[in-house]
């Protein structure tokens, strides 16, 4: 493990606890309980303290108590006798009139009306990509039409790539559209992983000033993090994702089916943001995790099942109090800042953004470690976990101070000149997001993962 690393604590700091390769076939989903996440459910688990002027200052996370979306820790998931009734596992995220359901579950791809009913015109543009296209265009198409002729779809397919989530490519989804002259009460539909549901979140937001459109992700990445929470956006060669607009979808749909064509590299890349979850919130799914890993990486379906129902839960929690990243928010960007630079220096699809979040995780642990803020125990779990998960612990060797803090200068969770970073504080599933802190703190993290 590299030295500690610096601390980073904002003005006003936040405080959080708690084709491809064959691979075994994901089965049913265990859980057919249907999840309602708004914010009455977190206040059990949550205080958010403001100020005179109504500006969060703190909120504080009480220990984590069961409630009835919060799964117990289990040595081996469990599986329903049930699971083979094909009804999904549903969470809600709680916006109002603007709330949608995630659907988890196996073969829901074969479940027409899970889609139809989210489409409210009669036109259809599918944005996916060349490595999705051959594998699962055709079953959406037949989902999206099957007993409803009415229904005209279009689709358009990109190369495939984060090198590619950029105004050039975007410009091909709007082509689509208007040569196919879509009308606002069509729907896009994003197939594929973090990048297209990115893009195509994107091109509906800004399309006719907003059209609506639906999120199917086939990696873990998008179905544990990126397709829920509506941030879409596409990449500037000074920064990644500066480009971009908060946009729900209409409904998210989690076929874990589409994992079975999922390469080996791009699963674990999406562990990263499953282990995320744990330490910036939710101490008993981290321990899940550590005791389960093995699950993972083995494709076993009901591990996935449960790890991607309780990621989906977290972040919808999250989202349903602060969809715009005022504050509470941006805790689910754990490393990210570290990474985004990885990923933007690097040149854009050379690491997968959840290599780069790992090793970016790894920092900023070693930076909380560096202010006295965690203890030595969980540097080493965490360092332990990304390396059973396959991911890596340090950035690339060609990274250097100076890249790192070019890249971060420019991070859009600068506030007037301020650079606020989420950092692990307390005992595990606690975190806080602040710009108070020792600079030296992460000039020592920086040159310790740094060559120069």
């Amino acid at each position: 493990m590299a030295a500690a690393a610096p601390s980073f604590c904002p003005n006003r700091t936040i405080s959080l606890s708690t084709p491809s390769h064959n691979h075994n076939q994901l089965t049913s989903l265990h859980s057919l309980r249907r999840f309602s996440v708004s914010s009455s459910s977190i206040s059990s688990r949550c205080r958010l303290l403001f100020d005179s002027n109504n500006r969060i200052l703190t909120p504080m996370m009480k220990a984590a108590a069961a409630t009835p979306a919060a799964a117990p820790v289990m040595d081996q998931p469990t599986s329903s006798s049930s699971s083979s009734s094909g009804v999904p596992t549903t969470v809600d995220v709680d916006l109002g009139d603007r709330s949608y359901p995630i659907y988890i579950g196996s073969g829901l791809l074969n479940q027409p009306d899970l889609l139809q009913r989210h489409v409210h015109g009669k036109q259809v543009l599918v944005v996916t990509n060349s490595t999705v296209a051959p594998l699962y265009l055709d079953k959406t198409i037949w989902a999206l039409t099957d007993k409803n002729p009415n229904i005209k779809v279009e689709s358009v397919i990109l190369p495939d790539g984060e090198q590619f989530k950029n105004m050039e490519t975007l410009m091909k989804v709007f082509d689509k559209a208007i040569e196919s002259r879509m009308d606002r009460r069509c729907t896009f539909v994003a197939l594929g992983g973090g990048v297209i549901g990115d893009m195509c979140g994107y091109a509906a937001a800004s399309y006719l000033r907003g059209v609506n459109f639906i999120q199917i992700p086939t990696t873990v990445m998008a179905q544990v993090d990126s397709s829920v929470g509506g941030k879409t956006g596409i990449n500037h060669p000074l920064g990644k994702n500066m480009i971009g607009a908060f946009y729900q979808p209409q409904c998210v749909l989690i076929d874990t089916d589409t994992l079975n064509t999922l390469p080996d590299r791009e699963l674990a890349s999406g562990l990263a943001e499953v282990i995320k979850y744990g330490l910036i919130r939710d101490a008993q799914f981290f321990e899940w995790q550590e005791k389960n890993m093995h699950a993972l990486l083995a494709r076993d379906p009901n591990a996935f099942a449960y790890a991607i129902k309780r990621s989906c839960e977290n972040k919808a929690e999250v989202v349903s109090l602060d969809e715009k990243e005022s504050g509470l928010r941006a805790t689910l960007n754990l490393g990210h800042t570290f990474g985004h630079a990885i990923e933007t220096s690097s040149g854009y699809g050379h690491w997968f953004h959840g290599e780069a979040v790992a090793a970016g995780t790894v920092m900023a642990v070693d930076m909380s470690y560096r202010l006295g803020w965690i203890d030595d125990s969980l540097v080493k779990r965490v360092d332990m976990i990304l390396q059973q998960a396959k991911l890596p612990t340090t950035p690339p060797e060609a990274m250097t101070v100076e890249m790192f803090k070019s890249v971060m200068a420019v991070d859009k969770k600068v506030a007037d000149g301020l650079l606020r970073l989420i950092l692990l504080k307390g005992p595990l599933g606690n975190c806080v997001f602040t710009g108070d802190y020792d600079r030296k703190a992460l000039d020592d993290t920086l040159h310790a993962f740094c060559k120069s």
